[in-house]
């Protein structure tokens, strides 16, 4: 890594599944010297798809960190699935990313997972450049995903290279920057090209693509706003700078094209990213909260500030056991150092740290402010969690997970499997937190959660070939969720004799609802905690809040979008008042709160596009209907028809073949999770009747 932080990159390549993300990374790769002979993804031979799933299918699974070098510049690249049962792994890099590489298909234009992965790096104010893919294809149209990026994801994106040619003409690109064309040669495999003057058939729409960038670029940026108006035009010396700190203000999405497959167009996106992509000294300090007095704090991105670094995805290595990944905001990251976590409020100790090359991984001393790589050894870390400085701790905002959509129900081979499914299970969930398992209450049955059946056919293979234990397991269902729809509030008294002990408290609790997609929140008022005191007991308030969420009152699922409040307790005797009396009242008293407060079953409903021929439409609006969906609008792309619409997930199995035999193999669709929506009442009663 560069000495120089400014000559650093932290970058993600993200996009909707198929578009050219692992193709993408494997020419970069191949273009800065890292790998002397690429991949390609249908070989099943690509450096960042290393695990045997993600060769098998030809997709991406795990996001795979990965690092080069680029005219000075080190670039720290993490390549991430597309695929929506796999968003977590999105959006746990764009969490700790300095700026993204938006990979879209000159066919498909914007798709609905880039919409999701555009959403996700806006959550996180992540800069981006956009790369418009695979101009080599039939269909395909850069400027009609250009007006896609301004229309669908109002982004301010305005092209900086140009195609020339385009389907099996595509040759190369203008450069509006240089106003040069870059024509590659295939015999090299992209590695030779020529940089020569601008062929006159494209010159009148080159000269009309650089005035239209020097022209947004002057209107946004006051600094050659002046410039502008007098010259009429921009030196390369000027409109550089501008359009850096355009990008990483957030302001401007500069637009590349090209075609990984066929080694044209990589180069320039490399010049852009080292060009435009801020470096960690470019970024914000980064906001955290301090341990101690709970007030805001902030840690600058250097190495001489206190140690603050974010834990963001943990793997399992059949080498060296558990990586836990981290990004480092502040401070030096030292081998035999301790470190402390401020969640667990215990030191780790920092036993041995890698950078990351894929699946092979190189011992280092230490990790500098702004650099990502991976812990070995930590004892009790979980993902989310922050390694800092114990003189002053603070913590880092965690990453959320999205509520999981479908479970299934699962059991070992034999009985004497038992406890290893279960610390299998405990492995992949500490990997990937949308990978959820309980009991059944009431069948004993082990459930395990996920985020579609591709995401719960992945972890059940994981379990076979990973961790050598072999498991049946029942059809996947939909995962539905409870939540309340109205407020209410309870007293309630726990006063039983267990063990021949008597345990014996009273609390006051509330339940209100929230809007949905906030989530659960839990807790306790003024008053409460002046009258308990201790901490170890309002813990078992909490947990015990937090036990009866995760079961619900209808059906055993989980509620979500609802906040629950302990108002007060009466300790009836200190001796019978205890940690056993505190956690049972709050989780028996907050369901009986929940089950005056109206519950409600909420099923997850998805976003669906579906490309078809115009002539099937019919057929298709009309099985959409068949199943509870809702058009929200329909829209020609060339000469195919696209209906974008919602329909809830269980209505979604066996889609695929149902509208293969409805448009005699001619459409297609994608989907990704929406939203979660109050059940109708025919659904409530038939989960209610299970």
């Amino acid at each position: 890594m560069s000495a120089d932080l400014s000559n650093v990159r932290n970058i993600g390549i993200v996009a909707h599944i198929d578009a050219g993300k692992t193709t993408t990374t494997e020419r970069i790769l191949f273009y800065t010297g890292k790998i002397h002979k690429h991949g390609d993804v249908h070989d099943g031979n690509t450096t960042t798809d290393f695990m045997v799933q993600e060769r098998e299918r030809g997709i991406t699974i795990q996001s795979a960190a990965i690092s080069c070098e680029w005219k000075g510049h080190a670039i720290n690249i993490i390549d991430t699935p597309g695929h929506v049962d796999f968003t977590m792994e999105v959006e746990r890099s764009l969490r700790v990313l300095d700026g993204a590489v938006c990979v879209f298909c000159a066919v498909g234009g914007v798709q609905p997972q880039s919409e999701t992965v555009w959403r996700q790096a806006d959550r996180y104010n992540v800069p981006r450049i956009a790369f418009v893919n695979k101009m080599d294809r039939m269909g395909a149209d850069f400027a009609r995903v250009v007006e896609e990026l301004r229309g669908k994801l109002k982004a301010t994106a305005c092209p900086i290279d140009i195609p020339i040619g385009r389907e099996e003409s595509f040759v190369g690109v203008i450069d509006l920057i240089e106003m040069k064309a870059i024509v590659y040669d295939e015999a090299t495999e992209g590695k030779t090209f020529t940089v020569g003057d601008i062929p006159a058939e494209l010159k009148d729409d080159a000269e009309l693509a650089r005035a239209e960038l020097v022209e947004k670029v002057a209107d946004l940026d006051e600094g050659v706003m002046e410039a502008y108006l007098e010259k009429g035009d921009l030196t390369k010396e000027e409109l550089v700078p501008a359009i850096r700190r355009l990008v990483v203000a957030g302001r401007f999405v500069p637009v590349l094209c090209g075609t990984s497959l066929r080694d044209k167009g990589v180069q320039p996106l490399l010049d852009a990213i080292c060009a435009y992509l801020p470096s960690p000294a470019d970024r914000p300090p980064v906001a955290a909260t301090d341990l101690k007095s709970g007030a805001p704090v902030t840690r600058e991105q250097k190495d001489s500030e206190l140690l603050t670094a974010l834990v963001f995805k943990i793997a399992t290595d059949p080498y060296v056991g558990r990586l836990f990944f981290v990004r480092v905001y502040g401070g030096v990251l030292k081998k035999g150092t301790n470190a402390f976590n401020p969640r667990t409020r215990k030191r780790e100790r920092i036993m041995k740290i890698v950078r990351l090359f894929a699946d092979d991984q190189i011992e280092v001393e230490e990790l500098s402010a702004g650099d990502i790589g991976a812990i070995v050894g930590l004892k009790e870390a979980t993902t989310g969690d922050t390694l800092c400085a114990e003189m002053k701790p603070c913590y880092l905002e965690r990453i959320t997970a999205p509520q999981p959509v479908m479970f299934m129900a699962i059991e070992p081979k034999s009985s004497a499997d038992k406890d290893k499914l279960v610390e299998s299970m405990k492995a992949l969930a500490a990997e990937d937190p949308t990978c959820q398992f309980r009991e059944d209450e009431e069948t004993g049955q082990t459930i395990l959660s996920g985020m579609g059946e591709l995401h719960l056919e992945i972890l059940v293979d994981r379990l076979k070939r990973e961790f050598k234990c072999a498991a049946n397991t029942g059809k996947p269902m939909v995962s539905y969720c409870e939540t309340v729809t109205k407020s209410a509030e309870t007293s309630f008294t726990f006063d039983r004799e267990l063990g021949g002990k008597r345990h014996a408290v009273s609390l006051r609790i509330a339940v209100k609802p929230l809007e949905r997609g906030k989530g659960k929140a839990v807790e306790l008022s003024r008053e409460f905690v002046g009258l308990v005191a201790d901490r170890h007991l309002q813990e078992c308030v909490r947990q015990g809040l937090e036990d009866g969420i995760s079961t619900g009152v209808l059906a055993r699922y989980p509620m979500t979008d609802l906040e629950v409040t302990c108002l007060g307790a009466e300790i009836v005797d200190p001796e019978v008042s205890d940690e056993v009396a505190f956690r049972s009242a709050a989780m028996m008293g907050f369901r009986e709160a929940a089950e005056a407060a109206a519950p409600e079953f909420l099923e997850p409903i998805m976003k669906l596009e579906i490309t078809t021929p115009p002539e099937s439409v019919g057929e298709v609006l009309g099985d959409l209907n068949g199943r509870r969906g809702t058009v929200l609008d329909m829209d020609m792309r060339g000469d195919m028809q696209i209906v974008h619409a919602r329909v809830p997930m269980a209505q979604m199995f066996g889609y695929s073949t149902a509208i293969r035999s409805l448009t005699k193999g001619r459409a297609s669709y994608s989907m990704e999770p929406d939203m979660f929506e109050i059940a109708p009442r025919n659904v409530r009663e038939d989960i209610l009747s299970r």
